[in-house]
């Protein structure tokens, strides 16, 4: 974009929603009505009783004047709410609808599209069976169909799904609440304008438009039968786009290769970020952000899209640390992670993207650090991939605009397009080709199904307007830079040659559970940059380097709101307004246990089978009981644990303390008592006991780790010490699935010197090769 055209624009370019999501049927009217009563149920219209009809409406919740009067005092006492709206615009949030909002449905009816199979089955046939009048009795306890009971009964039909018996009705709750915030959150322009939240972040103004060109494959033939696949040859295929693909084509294409990467996702220009978030999740996001393990007991978010997760992450830049190196040189046998040379790798990745700490914190990473020094815990910085300058973008979850993050997109890909990369978008590849001549074990490219984009190079248009292709890339050297959730299933689908049982286990998810804090100042917590400090005091809990580090959360409104309890839809769109006074943060945990992944038998789509094990919920209950501890004394108001059916901590300064014993000076009050407050004492003892016990207990995971496990014997790992593919030749894998065990920091940059490592070792190998076929001619 010229500088002329970006001083003129005042929104992003929209994404839009794609068509298929907006246009197939995959539920019926009378499941739709069903869904739509939960979800008025989780959001509902609010009026007072004293302004209500006669007959009150089943579809509306009724509070007491004397209830909504109080509500208005605390807004008033406690947030800047009301300072920027009136009493009126107050009544015009509750009484709203949301689920009469379109936007709203296409976003909810898009997200059914990616449930699994059975999980999708098994919703729809709990929404038929609450349709009839015994399986209302069966699952309400009413003999009425859920449509037609007052709200106030369906809230209490919703909290017995929460304490049900039944294992899979606990997992719907949560997952139906999820779902009913989430899209709250993003679609909701009353709410957006009533907390202050802008579309973009202050001062927006898009990066110049990104130059990279896109091969294309015409129509096939209309007279071919069987229609005959497209064509492409090159040195090297890269089959993904994110933070390992990156390195490797820059790497490669320097040494005097010709490289095509290659991607699922699709490329979007610096104008169409941050993208709007109803948008976002469909485009930028793997399975819509709704991935979650079998059981429900984590949701795994991971970027699908041209730069991956390095499009999408928050630009936390995290060096491998020693303990974790000493374990992959000495327990792992992976000697080269103990020497200089690694270092190195980690160096060049850093110098390459401008990693430093040359930034001043928000409000949210900036309370972190403070409340950690006030109890006497280690904290830190943590450097951001900014090229060197301050980045105070809170909407880079989304994309970002100004291009000052160095991902692959803005970091690595400029660099590799120069020295003739080539690049696809919208090429999922479903396996790796081998050589069939001899039957031999050399990879020699890839086949995938190739879907152009429509008219005006829209993506949300019909899909009569693409053109969709099968392609096959011929190559002398195959990289799978997938992802640690795909790149597995691409090996798995890839024939024979490629049984390797290790192949999709070890997986590692670093675990996150959250906790709120709601603060008196107009914290803005979308401001400023994500995730700038972190606590590592304790990160180290076993002996073994297996602990938490405490961080901040993404703070676009869909983010926190998901991990906001829900137990009444008249409190929680109440809490939901306190938005701009509040902060929310995770205690990671470097997980030990592992999980596996697998593809779905119906559609190919990685599925996950991971549970928060009990040693690992330990430490990261820990973790946040430390949290806790740093909003204490860090002045929160009101302190909610992501703990189902766990009361808030609501602070009351003019309580006095009774902490005092004997040879103790008395403290007269809660704020001189600090974390040895009574109360506060109380609560932590009641949060410990409540315990995270999935599946009620929300875990999620924006680092997956480990699948294609870096090992130095086939019987333990799935690739050598150099990258390559045991038992094959000219495949290798380079991304985060390659992880001996978990990084325990944010894995991108652990993932870019390992694929350093890698790419190297493939120049290598191709320079070898060059050689041998010199000496045979």
């Amino acid at each position: 974009m010229d500088e002329q055209a970006s001083t003129v624009l005042t929104a992003q370019r929209p994404a839009g929603i794609p068509w298929r999501l907006k246009t197939a049927e995959i539920i019926t009217d009378g499941q739709w009505r069903m869904l739509l009563a939960i979800m008025d149920t989780i959001l509902p219209s609010v009026q007072r009783e004293s302004t209500a009809p006669r007959r009150k409406r089943l579809s509306r919740a009724y509070i007491s004047d004397t209830r909504y009067q109080d509500a208005i005092s605390h807004l008033r006492k406690d947030t800047v709410v009301l300072d920027f709206a009136s009493e009126q615009d107050l009544d015009r949030y509750l009484s709203e609808r949301p689920i009469d909002d379109l936007l709203f449905q296409q976003v909810l009816k898009g997200m059914l599209h990616y449930l699994p199979h059975e999980t999708r089955t098994l919703l729809f046939r709990i929404l038929y069976i609450l349709s009839t009048q015994a399986g209302a009795l069966l699952l309400t306890g009413y003999a009425t169909p859920m449509t037609r009971l007052s709200i106030e009964d369906r809230t209490k039909v919703l909290n017995g799904w929460a304490n049900s018996y039944i294992y899979q009705i606990r997992g719907l709750f949560r997952q139906l609440t999820t779902l009913a915030k989430v899209v709250f959150a993003s679609t909701n322009p009353t709410f957006h304008a009533l907390s202050g939240f802008p579309a973009t972040p202050t001062g927006w103004k898009p990066h110049a438009k990104s130059t990279f060109e896109f091969v294309q494959f015409p129509p096939a033939p209309q007279a071919s039968t069987p229609v005959p696949p497209a064509e492409f040859e090159t040195d090297v295929v890269i089959v993904g786009s994110g933070c390992g693909a990156g390195v490797c084509a820059k790497t490669l294409s320097e040494a005097g290769h010709r490289v095509l990467v290659v991607d699922k996702g699709y490329h979007f220009d610096p104008d169409e970020f941050p993208m709007a978030r109803g948008d976002a999740f469909f485009h930028l996001f793997d399975g819509a952000a709704t991935v979650s393990s079998d059981d429900a007991s984590i949701v795994v978010v991971s970027g699908s899209c041209f730069g991956g997760g390095g499009t999408v992450n928050w630009g936390a830049s995290l060096q491998t640390q020693g303990f974790v190196r000493d374990e992959w040189a000495g327990e792992r046998g992976l000697g080269f992670f103990g020497t200089q040379g690694f270092q190195a790798c980690l160096d060049r990745v850093c110098g390459q993207m401008g990693v430093d700490d040359n930034f001043e914190p928000n409000h949210g990473n900036g309370l972190l650090m403070e409340g950690a020094r006030k109890m006497g815990w280690a904290a830190k910085k943590v450097p951001q991939n900014s090229g060197g300058g301050e980045h105070p973008d809170g909407y880079c979850a989304f994309g970002c605009a100004t291009g000052e993050k160095k991902g692959p997109v803005n970091g690595w890909f400029p660099d590799a397009a120069r020295h003739g990369t080539k690049f696809v978008e919208g090429l999922k590849v479903e396996r790796v080709l081998f050589d069939e001549k001899v039957k031999s074990r050399r990879a020699v490219g890839v086949v995938g199904t190739w879907t152009s984009r429509g008219k005006g190079a829209r993506l949300d248009g019909p899909d009569d307007e693409k053109v969709v292709r099968q392609v096959i890339v011929r190559a002398k050297k195959v990289i799978i830079s997938s992802g640690t959730l795909w790149s597995p299933v691409i090996l798995k689908n890839s024939e024979y040659r490629l049984q390797n049982p290790q192949i999709g286990r070890n997986l590692y998810l670093h675990p996150v559970t959250v906790i709120h804090g709601f603060f008196k100042e107009d914290v803005r917590p979308w401001e400023g940059g994500i995730l700038t400090t972190a606590v590592n005091a304790f990160e180290n809990l076993d002996g073994k380097g297996h602990g938490v580090k405490l961080e901040c959360l993404a703070m676009m409104p869909c983010f926190p709101f998901q991990f906001l309890e829900w137990s009444d839809g008249v409190d929680w769109k109440l809490l939901a307004l306190k938005y701009r006074h509040m902060n929310t943060f995770f205690s990671l945990a470097r997980d030990r246990d592992t999980g596996y992944v697998y593809p779905d038998p119906d559609s190919g789509q990685p599925r996950v089978v991971y549970t928060p094990s009990a040693f690992d919920r330990k430490h990261a209950m820990i973790g946040l009981v430390a949290l806790a501890k740093i909003l204490y004394v860090q002045g929160a108001l009101e302190i909610h644990a992501a703990l189902p059916g766990m009361r808030p901590f609501v602070r009351d300064e003019a309580s006095p303390s009774t902490s005092a014993t004997a040879g103790e000076d008395l403290v007269s009050t809660v704020a001189d008592a600090g974390v040895a407050d009574p109360r506060f004492k109380a609560w932590l003892a009641e949060l410990e006991a409540r315990g995270n016990k999935p599946p009620l207990t929300p875990f999620g995971s924006a680092h997956q780790m480990g699948t294609c496990r870096m090992s130095t014997s086939q019987k333990t790992g799935v690739v050598d010490p150099r990258g390559r593919v045991w038992g094959t030749e000219g495949l290798y894998v380079s991304d985060a699935s390659v992880f001996p065990s978990a990084s325990g920091v944010n894995p991108m940059v652990t993932n870019m010197a390992i694929s350093d490592w890698i790419s190297r070792n493939v120049a290598e190998d191709m320079r070898r090769d060059e050689v041998k076929e010199r000496a045979q001619l």
